[in-house]
Formats: structure tokens, C-alpha cells, sequence
């Protein structure tokens, strides 16, 4: 048998029981005592327990009302806040956002990105998984993520891509390499007369098509000594005298104890592009909440960030 009561009935039996006396709980909620007392029956009966003793100068809680009160008020004060949680949620004001980030994404984008969601949208309760670009879509795909901070995803029918940063090509090399001491930005030339580690063409396909791309344009073919999939990983390796990189202006906030950045000559200040990608079609209010708050995106410059030799 199905135990039906309503908000009413348990409105009326929480005043009865804090007031302990049906005039005074009456007076409380507006009403008059008979139907007041009637809500408290139709409850009893629902509940199949008796909830109140009535004395003549007081009503008192049984042990089955005692237990129920706590209840009651919970019920209650969740039918007051699940509409305002229902509105919140249609406007993507509360919800959940699963965002997943590529390391240099971390330091240029998702930064400014968290202070926007914690201040705009602080119900949304956010899970943030670093992937690779490549492992990023696969999760896209499958509904496992929202939104990613990934680079060279080209838009199609199931995925939206949108430029949110775009920064300069940096050459990282040790502290005391010859092109650290040239007294002017080296050219692509001058780099490529020295060893470069590089980026693996699978695990980091953009950057390792872009690195190719800007050299062949300047007619230099460096010899490249080792692959790597993480631009980190491409710094410990400069950082231990290996070769020298190209790596995109955000990592120089990444400090190694031999490594210097300096500018390149000849490269494009926005060679280097962060996009943020989402399925097209999906169902998250708090998604669409974020994409509105981030639409001017496209953050060209990194405060207090300058290339040191």
C-alpha cells in the first residue's frame, strides 16, 4: 500500500508540533482549527501511526512523531529549494561540467577559465582531467567530457571549435648555448644549425606539423634528435643539453634550472592556437553558461610573461 500525504498535511503537523497547540498553530499558518486538525488526521492515517497526543492544555509528540518531525522538516525545506535548483539548473547556473585541458592549456586558458566559473557560476561543481589533444576528442565522442582546451581540432558536424588563445613560438635552449648569447633574436637559420628535439607526429600532431611547417617555410631542415609527446618533456630535455626546442610562449612560466627562452625571428605572434571544443549537440545548461561567459575568448596576451635569454 502506497503512503500518499501532502505538503500541507506535513505543514500542518511540523506548526502543531513546534507550537504545540492547534490555536496557536492555526493562528501561525493563517487558517482556522478544524481544518488544521483534519490535515494532522489525514496524515495519521496515511502514515498508519498516530503522530500527536492531545492533552487539554497541550498537543504532544508520540515516538513515531518524534521520529517523523525530523523528516518532515527535511521534505519541506527541500520542496522550497528544488524549484529555485530546477530554474538554476535550465539557466546552467548549477550543474556538473567535466573540462579536460592539454598541459600548456592549463597555464594559458583554464585559469582565467576556473576564476569565471567559481565567481559566475559557483553551483556548478566542475571535474577537470588533463589528456592529450588526440585522447581529448575520443572522450568528446563518447560523452565522457564537455568541453576540452585542446589544439587543431577541425570543426565538423558532431564537434564546435572556437579559438580561445593564440601566442608566439618561443626557442628554449641551455643557458650557456651559443644562441643564448647572440645578442638578437636568432633566426631560423641560426637554429637550424644546432640539434632540435621536437614533437612526437602522433601523441602531439599540431605541434609537431607546426614546428615542421615554420621551418619548411624558412627553408631550414634541422636534424632532429628526439620526438617527445609533452611540451615538459621537451623542456627536461633541452634543460639537459640534448638540443634545442621551439615551444609556445606559455611554457616559458615553466623554470628549469639551465633552461633560457628567447624570441624567434621571423615567426608569427599567433602561430600557436588554443581552441576550446564541445559536441554540437548536447544537453548541459551549464555548458551553454560557460560558452556565453568565454565568448569574447580569444586571449592574444599572458600578463607578465616575456621571453628571457
Amino acid at each position: 500500500m502506497s503512503t500518499r500525504f501532502t505538503l500541507e498535511q506535513l505543514r500542518g503537523f511540523v506548526t502543531v508540533a513546534e507550537e504545540g497547540h492547534f490555536g496557536r498553530a492555526a493562528d501561525r499558518l493563517r487558517m482556522t482549527q478544524p481544518p488544521l486538525s483534519r490535515q494532522v488526521q489525514k496524515l495519521e492515517r496515511a502514515l498508519e501511526v498516530e503522530l500527536l497526543v492531545r492533552t487539554p492544555r497541550a498537543v504532544l509528540l508520540t515516538a513515531a512523531g518524534r521520529a517523523f518531525l525530523a523528516e518532515a522538516r527535511r521534505i519541506l525545506k527541500l520542496s522550497e529549494s528544488a524549484p529555485a535548483a530546477a530554474r538554476n539548473a535550465a539557466r546552467g547556473e548549477a550543474g556538473t561540467l567535466t573540462i579536460s585541458f592539454t598541459a600548456m592549456a592549463a597555464l594559458a586558458v583554464l585559469g582565467p577559465w576556473l576564476r569565471t566559473i567559481t565567481g559566475r557560476l559557483p553551483m556548478v561543481e566542475l571535474t577537470l582531467v588533463e589528456m592529450v589533444t588526440g585522447d581529448q576528442v575520443d572522450a568528446l565522442l563518447a560523452g565522457g567530457v564537455d568541453i576540452g582546451l585542446a589544439r587543431g581540432v577541425p570543426p565538423s558536424d558532431v564537434l564546435s571549435v572556437r579559438r580561445v588563445h593564440a601566442e608566439s613560438l618561443l626557442l628554449a635552449c641551455p643557458r650557456d648555448h651559443p644562441l643564448a648569447d647572440l645578442g638578437r633574436p636568432p633566426s631560423l637559420a641560426d637554429i637550424g644549425r644546432y640539434p632540435v628535439v621536437t614533437y612526437h607526429p602522433v601523441v602531439s600532431r599540431y605541434l609537431h606539423e607546426l614546428v615542421i611547417s615554420v621551418f619548411r617555410q624558412a627553408r631550414v631542415e634541422p636534424d632532429y634528435v628526439q620526438r617527445v609527446g609533452q611540451v615538459h618533456s621537451l623542456l627536461a630535455l633541452v634543460n639537459a643539453g640534448l638540443g634545442v626546442g621551439l615551444v609556445p610562449r606559455t611554457a616559458a612560466r615553466l623554470r628549469l634550472p639551465n633552461l633560457a627562452f628567447t624570441e624567434v625571428d621571423g615567426v608569427s605572434p599567433d602561430v600557436v592556437e588554443t581552441h576550446c571544443v564541445w559536441r554540437t549537440e548536447h544537453a548541459n545548461p551549464a555548458l551553454d553558461a560557460l560558452l556565453r561567459l568565454t565568448a569574447s575568448g580569444d586571449d592574444r596576451t599572458l600578463d607578465g610573461l616575456g621571453a628571457q635569454a
